[in-house]
């Protein structure tokens, strides 16, 4: 999807086309502040509201992230994940809305439905992305798959009033690839005969799975480009990354991947965490602390109740004002989607981390996850209702294996 969340804004606030947004920042309470106007009397229609009213990325003071912009705000360097103070030096005239995750989820929905009714291989791969298999669908190799894209383009405009760029290619690597080609509601076809002339000219980071130090180490051994990878033997790209992923490296640069689209799949984990826009202190924020805690494995156990799992590993994640993260899980001896239960459990690994140092980000997972109705039989323990489990240093999530504070009396 084109600019998901901030094309989502734009259905709400027509009046912003063309303009400079992102969308990012702080709890959503802008828009009773925009419909009752500067004389509060709370009689305008959102797309009568004027541009002027809105709040400009200059004024905004906070440490939240961009989580999109409209092309218009991306031609001043304004991108994804940016600090927004950053952004507001690059366009401080950009208006700056929060988002909406309620509609966000509501149109994700939509438009996914929208295309499973013309194509029903795809594979779910986020909020606003997914992949489809073309094989089988009636006409969906015509003039390459572009009448079949400019089907699901249309429906998907149709339903909801929102824009896609679609890629067509022989796999998904490529696919992915192709389908930042031509953004905003592009179409682009990629053929096997095309990878040295459209594909090896790109960045390496254009290939899904080479992030940021991948593509730092590429560089400094004078590798930037697709192409300049595919020369390189593939022995003298596994001495440099490793065995798996110097094979996957030569393999992925010259457009080769097998990997199927996948219809469902198993979640592993849930989880919901906020950035505070302050530090807060266990202690003397100990009651904001304790309802955003609550809030948090409330919607966590939504979540659950939602897509129909239960969990059996409640954990926690802290990261404080030094940027050090702490992890804790508590596994139990009972699968749940209960918010008070989940609740409980993650208050059981409060007890276990440090609480001496200001927060700047609280996070509550369930993991260890069953089908409702289809947990598997857990075995009794004798003397213990529940067993408890320190995740080690260097774990996926980044546990800091900070030993717990002893005897904290009081935790939010």
């Amino acid at each position: 999807m084109d600019a998901f969340f901030a094309s989502v804004e734009l259905l709400r606030y027509p009046q912003l086309k063309g303009l400079p947004v992102v969308i990012g920042g702080g709890r959503r309470k802008v828009d009773e502040l925009l419909l009752q106007g500067p004389d509060g009397t709370g009689l305008r229609e959102r797309h009568f509201i004027p541009v002027e009213d809105f709040p400009l990325l200059k004024d905004y003071v906070g440490r939240g992230v961009i989580t999109t912009a409209t092309y218009p705000a991306r031609q001043f360097g304004v991108g994804s994940a940016m600090g927004m103070m950053k952004a507001a030096k690059l366009c401080p005239q950009a208006i700056v809305l929060p988002v909406d995750f309620d509609e966000v989820r509501r149109f994700s929905r939509l438009f996914k439905s929208t295309i499973m009714e013309i194509a029903p291989v795809m594979q779910d791969r986020g909020v606003d992305e997914v992949y489809i298999d073309f094989t089988d669908v009636p006409g969906g190799q015509r003039e390459g798959g572009r009448v079949l894209a400019r089907l699901i383009q249309k429906s998907i405009f149709d339903v909801t009033g929102l824009t896609c760029s679609i890629g067509v290619a022989p796999n998904r690597l490529l696919a992915k690839m192709a389908s930042e080609f031509n953004k905003p509601n592009g179409i682009s076809i990629v053929y096997e005969e095309d990878l040295q002339t459209r594909i090896w000219p790109l960045n390496v980071r254009k290939i899904n799975g080479i992030g940021p130090k991948a593509g730092e180490k590429l560089a400094r051994l004078g590798i930037e480009t697709i192409g300049q990878l595919a020369a390189q033997d593939e022995q003298w790209l596994m001495g440099h990354f490793g065995k798996s992923t110097g094979a996957w490296m030569h393999r992925v640069a010259w457009g080769r991947d097998d990997s199927p689209v996948v219809t469902e799949s198993e979640p592993v984990s849930m989880s919901r965490e906020t950035t505070f826009d302050r530090d807060l202190h266990a202690v003397r924020d100990r009651t904001e602390l304790g309802a955003i805690f609550t809030n948090l494995c409330m919607r966590l156990a939504e979540d659950l109740q939602r897509k129909g799992y239960v969990a059996r590993t409640i954990g926690i994640k802290l990261r404080y004002d030094d940027f050090k993260i702490a992890t804790r899980d508590h596994t139990a001896n009972l699968y749940t989607a209960d918010g008070a239960t989940i609740r409980q459990l993650a208050g059981q690994c409060l007890k276990r981390v440090p609480l001496d140092k200001r927060l700047r980000l609280l996070g509550v997972r369930a993991s260890t996850l069953a089908r409702r109705g289809e947990e598997p039989l857990l075995e009794p323990r004798a003397g213990a209702t529940a067993e408890t489990r320190r995740r080690k240093p260097g774990s996926a999530d980044g546990a800091d294996g900070a030993e717990g504070v002893g005897g904290t009396a009081q935790l939010f």
